[in-house]
This record gives C-alpha cells, sequence and structure tokens, in this order.
C-alpha cells in the first residue's frame, strides 16, 4: 500500500490523533487523556518514536491495568500500529503523530506514569537532540507522574543498537547525574535477567533488522529526580 492511501487510512482511523505543528497552542487533549479518550484512570504509558507501534499494542494486550500511546512523526509508520488496534479492538491504545519536541504541549504535569524510548535517532553529531539529552529529560520530568516512586518520577526505559547512545545514556546521564539506575544491560538477548522479559518479549521493525546485521540490543531503566 502506497504512503497516499495510509494517510488517506489514517484520517479515519478514531485512534489516531495528528498534531505535526504545535508551536503555538498545546493539543486539545493535553491534560485530558483518561477522562475524555481512555474513560477510565488507569496509567498512561508513552512510546517516542514508535514507528510501527509494535510496542504499543503488543504491552497493552499484555498489561490491561495501563493505557498506551505511541508517538512518531511519520504517518505512513504509525498506519500500521493504529490500523492493528482498530482491527484488535484495543481500546486501551491511541496513536499521536507529532514531534517528540513538543512532548510537554501534549500531556500535562504527572500525565504519564512510563516512557519508553525504543531505536531513536543516536543523533551522534547533536548531543542534544539525543532523546536522553539533559533537555529532554527536563521535558518528561514535567509530564510524568511521582506516584508513590520516593525521590523520583515515573520509569523511563530506553532500547536501541547503538554503542554510544547506550553509554552517554548510562554514564553521562544516569550515573553521571545520580539518576536512579534500576537496570542495564548492554545485550538482553543473551542477559538473563527477569525484569528483562518486557523488552525480549517484542521486537521491533528495525530492531529484527539490527539482529540480522548481527548488532547487540541494549537496554536502560532509569528514574528522574524529583524538583
Amino acid at each position: 500500500m502506497n504512503k497516499l492511501q495510509k494517510f488517506a487510512d489514517n484520517l479515519t482511523f478514531p485512534n489516531l490523533f495528528q498534531y505535526p505543528f504545535l508551536h503555538r497552542e498545546d493539543c486539545p487533549m493535553r491534560g485530558k487523556w483518561n477522562s475524555d479518550y481512555f474513560k477510565n484512570d488507569l496509567p498512561v504509558v508513552v512510546e517516542i518514536g514508535c514507528g510501527k507501534g509494535e510496542y504499543t499494542t503488543v504491552l497493552s494486550e499484555k498489561y490491561p491495568d495501563k493505557n498506551f500511546i505511541g508517538i512518531d512523526i511519520k504517518g505512513a509508520r504509525l498506519w500500521k500500529g493504529a490500523k492493528y488496534a482498530c482491527e484488535h479492538n484495543l481500546k486501551r491504545v491511541a496513536f499521536i503523530r507529532a514531534r517528540a519536541d513538543f512532548i510537554e504541549k501534549i500531556f500535562d504535569r504527572d500525565e504519564v506514569s512510563e516512557i519508553w524510548i525504543t531505536f531513536p535517532d543516536p543523533q551522534h553529531a547533536k548531543e542534544r537532540k539525543r532523546l536522553t539529552s539533559p533537555m529532554f529529560l527536563e521535558r518528561y520530568r514535567r509530564i510524568l507522574a511521582t506516584g508513590s516512586n520516593a525521590g523520583h518520577s515515573g520509569r523511563i526505559h530506553l532500547k536501541t543498537d547503538d554503542t554510544i547512545l547506550y553509554l552517554y545514556t548510562l554514564d553521562d546521564i544516569v550515573l553521571g547525574g545520580g539518576l536512579p539506575l534500576f537496570t542495564c544491560s548492554d545485550n538482553v538477548y543473551s542477559d538473563s535477567l527477569p525484569e528483562l522479559e518486557d523488552v525480549r518479549s517484542v521486537q521491533t521493525f528495525y530492531e529484527q533488522m539490527w539482529l540480522r546485521m548481527g548488532k547487540k540490543i541494549k537496554y536502560i531503566c532509569f528514574g528522574l529526580k524529583l524538583e
């Protein structure tokens, strides 16, 4: 199916919200995802750069006690996840076409419980644009709920094939910044840690490609300090 047909389909999906330009105003759903879309008070888990929505859909099927929202700027990629969720009647799933830069305009303070960042562009030449850079972590901190966590916000999960991004996040950002580290692995498929079950249970389109190339898949789970 060509991109134009996918874009046309996207306009018909009730679970897909398109906000590619949020320069001047907030997303109309900001602060209302639970009340106006999901119609429940379950925790909201966000996948940034969700691509075809593999994590968003699979985890929603595994965890009936959570809501899931996938964000990506590529409408043709979102088509697959949105279509799958509609066909399988996944009511606790939504997708948003938007840039990660505008995440604070999409979610209100304390509206998100967890963030998954799956195989992002490592931005080797532009450190500040990495999705685990201090600039982005500050944005996440403003939307992540504290809940019952002692001294830190909800969890952030990074899954990547890129060694530079992995070491940057682990050494410079988490350990160097004194952030709480919950789990890390430089090869999730050779590591038997039980807490890596969710990490191994879903393979994205890009992950399968990296694995065929012999690349090791890496993972970090950490939290952010409260204000």
